[in-house]
């Protein structure tokens, strides 16, 4: 019988305003940090980053080169060794902090992670995805320890655009779905263990969270604004939908997400919830779940602008072939498609992915 575990990161602060709180609480790991931003999110946070570590913490910062990859890993680790940093702070949406757990990881230092963007459910746990250069999935890596703080000013993440918002929301909404169904097959968590009460808790809790919520939260972010809602849904799409996917599971959502990566085409435009919202589709597909839950899902994601359709996923002209390819790769060893059943082949997935398209244009 498999332990019972529960992972969490060591401290996580979010409101309206925390970015400027950064140096008071980097200061309490190490006197040199190695920033990690990209431009674009240097170009909107940097200025208050410099003021907030200020007299505070000395710091280099490294433009993230966009993909969460073994080879950016390495380069960004050698330029902390250089900078003779004491701890790693990230700042921006999944694969730079997911890149940014792993050079922590590399150095064993310290490891502060600031979103920018409410987009992932990456901020908050022990794990990243690995991608090749190119974006293909490979790998899950896994730590020791979860970040030792996740700082969410939502204030900022209000400033992104709606689309990510919905995203974080897209991405959240999986959390419960696969947390049944890891429960259900007796299938283990990410970290290793059977889902405790409190990580099934915290997974249901995400999902009512973002269905009683998210549109008005989605209407309010859309004009930028800061409202208690947006706050709940904030905390369901960084910390509830962090806890509950790692400490209750993944399953089909997340592996057919990751099984997109087998092909080429527009369909790489797409967000991580965007795809994530279609896997979630599939996976309910094959966990037979019930007309009347498909199709209220659809809705919602609708109301949010997520695809429901594989013309809202650029996959209209996908080829079969291309379709079972998704199968297999969402269907390897490493993934986690066989949390929801073992028995599944690269074709029923393939036949789950055009199934959600076919009912999606049926609900009014």
């Amino acid at each position: 019988m498999r332990n019972f575990i529960f992972s969490s990161p060591a401290k996580y602060v979010q409101g309206n305003g925390v970015l400027d709180q950064l140096g008071e609480y980097a200061a309490g790991f190490g006197p040199r940090a190695l920033l990690v931003a990209d431009d674009i999110v240097w170009d909107i946070v940097g200025e208050r980053v410099e003021s907030a570590l200020a007299g505070k913490v000395d710091y280099q910062r490294e433009p993230f080169a966009g993909e969460s990859s073994n080879s950016e890993i390495l380069r960004l680790a050698e330029l902390a060794r250089k900078f003779g940093s004491a701890l790693v702070v990230g700042l921006g949406g999944g694969k730079t902090l997911d890149t940014v757990k792993a050079v922590a990881d590399e150095l064993k230092q310290p490891v502060l992670i600031v979103p920018t963007v409410a987009s992932t459910d990456a901020p908050c746990s022990a794990l990243s995805v690995i991608y090749s250069d190119d974006g293909v999935f490979e790998k899950y890596r896994f730590y020791d320890k979860n970040p030792d703080l996740v700082l969410v000013d939502t204030g900022v993440c209000a400033q992104a655009p709606v689309r990510l918002f919905a995203s974080g929301i897209a991405d959240g909404l999986a959390t419960y779905v696969e947390a049944l169904a890891v429960k259900r097959s007796n299938s283990a968590s990410m970290v290793g263990g059977a889902p405790t009460v409190a990580a099934m808790a915290i997974a249901e809790a995400c999902e009512k969270t973002l269905l009683t919520y998210g549109f008005s939260a989605y209407t309010a972010v859309a004009q930028q604004l800061v409202t208690p809602a947006v706050e709940a849904v904030v905390e369901a799409n960084t910390l509830l939908s962090g806890l509950g996917f790692e400490n209750a599971g993944l399953a089909g959502a997340h592996a057919i997400h990751n099984g997109f990566t087998a092909i080429q085409g527009d369909i790489h435009h797409l967000t991580h919830g965007e795809k994530v919202a279609y896997g979630t589709l599939a996976h309910m597909v094959l966990e037979q779940r019930s007309d009347e839950e498909i199709a209220s899902y659809i809705r919602f994601y609708r109301s949010i602008a997520m695809p429901t359709t594989l013309e809202e996923l650029h996959l209209e002209d996908a080829s079969w072939e291309d379709l079972v390819r998704i199968g297999a790769l969402a269907n390897n060893e490493g993934d986690t498609l066989r949390n929801l059943s073992a028995n599944f082949s690269a074709e029923d997935v393939a036949h789950a992915i055009r199934a959600v398209d076919a009912f999606s244009q049926a609900v009014d």
